[in-house]
């Protein structure tokens, strides 16, 4: 039952860093300049990936038994609070954005390791797991040559 309740636990870490990953997009878009639509676009389809991942996560969860986190990580709202005030200082510069996602991707690649290297979580998830965190680095790379080139 432990096993269960363990794997429940790390799953919803991932629904959450998911959830953050939604909000941030979301952010990101608000952010961007019309003429950045190339940036718009592929924000909206990061953000659809995580709800995807999040959809997936919940099927999980909830054939588990387990309550599905609604929220997002204390670390996601400081992160968000953080871009806030940097979007202050630096205005919303097309680099600026790119590098708060970056920020914001690096975050998720952390999550997905922590869940990967916890010996709780069954193996029956970890391909799925490992299916998203590659996914996930993807983006991330994505998003970290598109910073570069600015």
């Amino acid at each position: 039952m432990e096993s269960i309740e363990n794997s429940v636990e790390i799953l919803n870490d991932l629904v959450e860093i998911n959830n953050d990953r939604i909000v941030g997009y979301e952010r990101a878009i608000e952010e961007t300049e019309t003429e950045d639509a190339d940036l718009k676009s592929i924000f909206t389809q990061m953000a659809s990936e995580s709800r995807q991942y999040k959809q997936e996560l919940t099927e999980v969860i909830a054939g588990l038994g387990g309550e599905i986190e609604t929220g997002t990580t204390a670390s996601g709202k400081i992160y968000r609070a953080w871009m806030d005030v940097k979007a202050t200082f630096s205005g919303n510069s097309r680099k600026s954005v790119l590098e708060n996602c970056e920020f914001g991707e690096d975050a998720a690649q952390k999550a997905y390791r922590m869940a990967l290297a916890d010996e709780d979580l069954s193996s029956t998830y970890r391909e799925l797991v490992m299916r998203q965190q590659q996914a996930l680095k993807l983006s991330h790379d994505k998003i970290k040559l598109l910073r570069d080139q600015q």
